[in-house]
């Protein structure tokens, strides 16, 4: 599933896509505004302003636009105000006019503001031209609005991605070799990865595997791809079909095995606001869960929580033995930004965001953020090696239009839990997510 924009839907607990185009939530957030000439040749006298959401990739930035600086004489000022204050900034700023040249795009139901003001370039024409090439084909899907998706707007593209977003599994590389497996030769189906993961509880004597109740409809969505299309998981989504198939039922099941084979750490899935935080503050801080569903997103938090532990690795969730579709995985685009055509430094913009996206500064981004670039010239080898297999994953992303439902979600997280403990099935926690969507229509 995929999830647009500079935090997109997998920002860093929930990862995206440009799925959902309910016309959506006002979008606030400041950003500075534009100033000086604009000028296509660069020179000294050109200023850029770039109001950036992200709080992981603010070094990298800096240290790109001093780069860029050196190369053009374009100056770049960045305005970093957390990604809390960020939304607030970037409303305040549009409603005064004072928009920045370059600014941080979200998912696409926060933007749809911006762009239906005029805020945002339709960039199609330009990213399906001569810069398509610093764009991977799945990047370019995740970002287009359709025609027809949002009412009052054009059908194109309003943002340029550096980043791609997966979801799957980080295993502490330690932990799997003392229990006698190679963690960076992933099992070849889920029967074989429980069996690994009751090697690893043997060795720890508190389970080996654990994911944050928020989710578990990534987890779902995920895994339920062995045997369901994307049609058939956004018919679900958008309420035409009903949850109790057998596709969404073996795609739950997997949590009742983990649970029955006792590899769960601690017999329970965490919950509430900090569930995730929590989750991978054991995996990276701590070290004492060997194994956790999250999304690509969370190496750049290690990065800057914990940065003396690297001895990780990453992998997609091993595929069903009995599957009946190629599995595919939740993601999306993920930081990325918007060019505000009513600037006086358009031209200048639109290079500097073409820059950004190149081969160069794709490495730069991987290097130091740890992130999956767009770009499909950057290769493999020039990844950090715990980035490898969520980066794997970055052309088998689902491509589902509709977004989850609230309450079906709720339903979802709450049920997963009770089904941890034993105190729900597979079918009631499916049942209670079909009255859960029934009551949203």
């Amino acid at each position: 599933m995929p999830i647009p924009g500079g935090g997109n839907r997998l920002t860093r607990r929930r990862l995206l896509g440009l799925a959902a185009v309910s016309a959506g939530a006002a979008l606030s957030g400041p950003v500075l505004a534009a100033c000086g000439k604009d000028s296509a040749k660069g020179g000294g006298s050109t200023t850029l302003t770039f109001l950036n959401q992200s709080r992981g990739q603010v070094k990298a930035l800096e240290k790109l636009v001093e780069t860029y600086e050196k190369q053009t004489g374009v100056r770049v000022t960045i305005d970093s105000p957390g990604p809390t204050n960020f939304p607030a900034k970037l409303q305040s700023k549009s409603q005064s006019g004072d928009m920045p040249d370059v600014y941080s795009t979200l998912t696409l139901p926060e933007m749809i503001p911006y762009y239906k003001a005029g805020w945002a370039m339709n960039l199609e024409p330009k990213l399906t031209g001569e810069w398509k090439g610093n764009f991977s084909p799945i990047a370019l899907d995740l970002t287009t609005v359709r025609a027809g998706s949002v009412s009052g707007l054009d059908a194109g593209i309003y943002s340029a991605h550096w980043e791609i977003q997966t979801m799957g599994l980080l295993l502490n590389t330690k932990t799997f070799e003392s229990a006698g497996i190679d963690p960076k030769v992933p099992p070849a189906t889920t029967d074989a990865w429980i069996e690994q993961l009751k090697k690893v509880s043997g060795k720890t004597g508190n389970g080996a595997f654990l994911m944050a109740a928020s989710l578990a409809d990534r987890f779902l969505l995920t895994h339920a791809s062995n045997w369901m299309t994307d049609a058939e998981i956004d018919a679900t989504l958008a309420g035409k079909a009903s949850w109790k198939s057998d596709g969404w039922r073996k795609g739950l099941q997997l949590l009742a095995e983990l649970r029955d084979a006792g590899v769960i750490v601690n017999k329970t899935l965490p919950g509430g606001n900090d569930d995730n935080p929590t989750v991978e503050k054991g995996f990276f801080n701590v070290q004492d869960t060997p194994a956790i569903f999250d999304a690509s997103v969370a190496i750049g938090v290690a990065r800057a929580t914990a940065p003396d532990f690297t001895e990780y690795t990453s992998m997609g969730i091993p595929k069903a033995a009995d599957g009946t579709q190629k599995p595919r995985v939740y993601g999306g685009v993920g930081k990325g930004a918007c060019i505000n055509p009513k600037g006086t430094n358009v031209d200048a913009a639109v290079k500097f965001v073409q820059w950004l996206t190149e081969p160069e500064q794709a490495k730069v981004f991987a290097d130091m953020v740890g992130l999956i670039p767009a770009n499909p010239k950057v290769t493999s080898a020039d990844l950090p090696p715990q980035v490898a297999g969520f980066a794997s994953l970055a052309n088998a992303i689902e491509v589902v239009p509709s977004p989850f439902s609230p309450d079906a979600r709720t339903a979802l997280i709450s049920g997963v839990q009770s089904l941890v403990l034993k105190e729900k099935t597979v079918d009631q926690v499916l049942d209670d997510m079909e009255t859960a969507q029934k009551r949203t229509k």
